[in-house]
């Protein structure tokens, strides 16, 4: 009798994820067609005709921060490690003070549609613009591989397919494959059909799905225990099992015993993913080219406090969801279903669902949540994929490839063949790529553009000395740090959890490479700046001038 129930429950499941995943898809394809028709110059596809509302943008910018990665990897940390699994909230929300006091308000002013814009203002031209396009380029690329790996994994859940089952024919490991190639698939039509217009309307789409998703959960969750969060985290920290569970130290900065060197690494390695993600976030190609979609850089700032308050409270509802996992699932349930934690929020929502309205309820709960999370993946992989399709369109194209002669609907067809091309070689990489730990892709995304872009970006606005050969220097010496280091550090090699087992090359003691390659990156332009005798003072008084005042920066979005 309970095995029919859970079949049935699981049917019901299959059924409500389809509709909600069809109804959702229609939807956003409905958006990109109407999108599609407004869109009718480079400045449209690249930045929406630059007529966003502060609201509408927050609410995009949003989307684009609130990951799979966000929803369901920082629910996973708390539910597993309690206090220090909530580090990766506080460090990705205080990332915005840095975007919104050194970057926002500046990169709208100074810039037309890409980070290249400003660094090549100047500068030589071409060879700033292809170390822009580059960097966008992996730093793309990597978080793009963490949203569709995520994406594969998420399908089989959604579906209910363990090892060894079957679906519509599909074993475990093709609804993984179809998950990527789907994800993939929808993305390229949303940026090639839709440019930024069609985009930003299919994130502000999603952001709502996404938070209301997880309000619901929050408080169907808090009304369990009486919207008493103290008994709540109390009950969390007695399922666990673990002594500290509440306090800092399980997970980062661990001290072990008779090992002062070790404890010494991992209180740095907590610094340096600190480092990177507070730095990273102001960094990321597909946020910074969100400024570029409203009328004015006072709309910039106002779109970052948008944004701001709705990922906070977003944080603050995942801080509810990883302590009711701990003590509504349990730490054995969640390590079981996936040793990462990765599902815990959808483990939470059909617990609290069956003990609200049984077997049906939870499965109907978990299709609305794992739905939710899966609009989150869309929304941030075709914000990935914008980016770095304006940035080869935009920078590598027309600036390098076209010296600048490119008409604005050679720019776009442009841009829509990369994004076909960004697409397609996801999809590739993510199929390969399934084994690979997704926490680690995302941490490895934001130490590159906390190492590679914002360095150079701040440099460019605020030092007058700085030149081409500064600014090549340091978004290739952050680059290849940041790659460098992670490659033989004990992520790759010579751990229990490392990618490569059987094997030990690794001589880098942090997993996260942001303290060491972030400095790199700025001796490297400095180094290479003071070496060579370029300058161009004027150029640099224009260039404050614009990201102070704002004069030119129509002209500039213009032209």
């Amino acid at each position: 009798m309970h095995f029919a129930q859970e079949a049935a429950a699981g049917d019901g499941s299959r059924v409500v994820t389809i509709i909600l995943f069809s109804l959702m898809v229609a939807a956003t394809l409905g958006i990109t067609v109407w999108a599609s028709r407004q869109t009718k110059s480079a400045t449209d596809f690249h930045s929406g005709g630059r007529s966003f509302s502060p609201l509408q943008n927050g609410l995009a910018i949003g989307s684009d921060y609130m990951s799979a990665a966000s929803f369901l990897g920082i629910a996973g940390m708390i539910a597993l490690f309690g206090y220090d699994g909530f580090l990766y909230s506080i460090g990705f929300l205080v990332a915005w003070l840095v975007a919104l006091l050194l970057v926002a308000e500046l990169l709208r002013n100074s810039g037309r549609y890409t980070m290249g814009d400003v660094l090549s203002y100047r500068m030589q031209q071409r060879p700033v613009r292809t170390a822009a396009s580059i960097s966008t380029l992996v730093v793309s690329i990597f978080y793009l591989l963490a949203q569709m790996v995520g994406a594969g994994a998420l399908i089989a859940l959604l579906l209910g397919i363990q090892e060894g089952q079957t679906f519509l024919g599909m074993d475990a490991g093709t609804a993984k494959i179809a998950g990527i190639v789907v994800v993939g698939l929808l993305m390229t039509v949303y940026v090639a059909f839709g440019g930024m217009k069609g985009t930003t309307w299919v994130q502000i789409v999603k952001a709502v799905i996404l938070m209301s998703g997880a309000a619901l959960l929050t408080v169907l969750t808090l009304a369990l225990y009486g919207f008493n969060l103290g008994a709540l985290m109390g009950d969390a920290a007695q399922a666990s099992g673990q002594a500290g569970f509440l306090e800092p130290g399980l997970r980062y900065g661990v001290e072990v015993a008779g090992d002062p060197l070790q404890t010494m690494w991992n209180k740095l390695d907590l610094i340096s993913l600190g480092l990177a993600l507070v730095l990273g976030t102001a960094g990321l190609p597909h946020i910074l080219i969100r400024f570029y979609t409203v009328p004015d850089s006072q709309s910039a700032r106002k779109s970052v406090n948008w944004g701001i308050g709705l990922i906070g409270a977003f944080y603050l509802m995942t801080l509810v969801l990883g302590f009711g996992a701990a003590a509504l699932v349990g730490h054995e349930a969640i390590r079981a279903q996936d040793p990462a934690g990765n599902t815990a929020a959808p483990q939470l929502a059909q617990t609290v669902g069956q003990s609200i309205g049984g077997d049906m309820a939870g499965a109907v709960l978990l299709a609305v949540i794992a739905s939710a999370a899966f609009a989150a993946i869309l929304s941030t992989v075709a914000g990935l994929v914008i980016a770095s399709s304006s940035s080869l369109a935009h920078d590598f194209y027309n600036a390098v490839i076209r010296r600048g002669k490119a008409t604005g609907t050679e720019e776009v067809r442009v841009a829509k063949i990369a994004a076909l091309g960004v697409g397609t070689v996801a999809i590739v990489l993510a199929v390969f790529a399934q084994g690979l730990n997704v926490a680690f892709l995302v941490a490895l995304a934001f130490a590159i553009a906390a190492s590679a872009n914002l360095p150079t970006l701040l440099l460019s606005l605020f030092w007058k000395r700085f030149n081409t050969r500064g600014a090549l220097a340091g978004i290739y010496g952050g680059l290849i740090s940041a790659v460098g280091l992670v490659f033989f550090s004990p992520v790759v090699s010579g751990s229990e959890t490392a990618l490569i087992q059987g094997v030990d090359f690794s001589w880098f003691p942090l997993p996260n490479p942001a303290l060491v390659s972030v400095p790199i990156s700025l001796l490297c332009a400095v180094i290479g700046t003071l070496s060579s005798k370029e300058q161009d003072f004027e150029k640099f008084a224009l260039l404050q001038v614009r990201a102070l005042s704002g004069a030119g920066a129509e002209k500039a979005a213009d032209h």
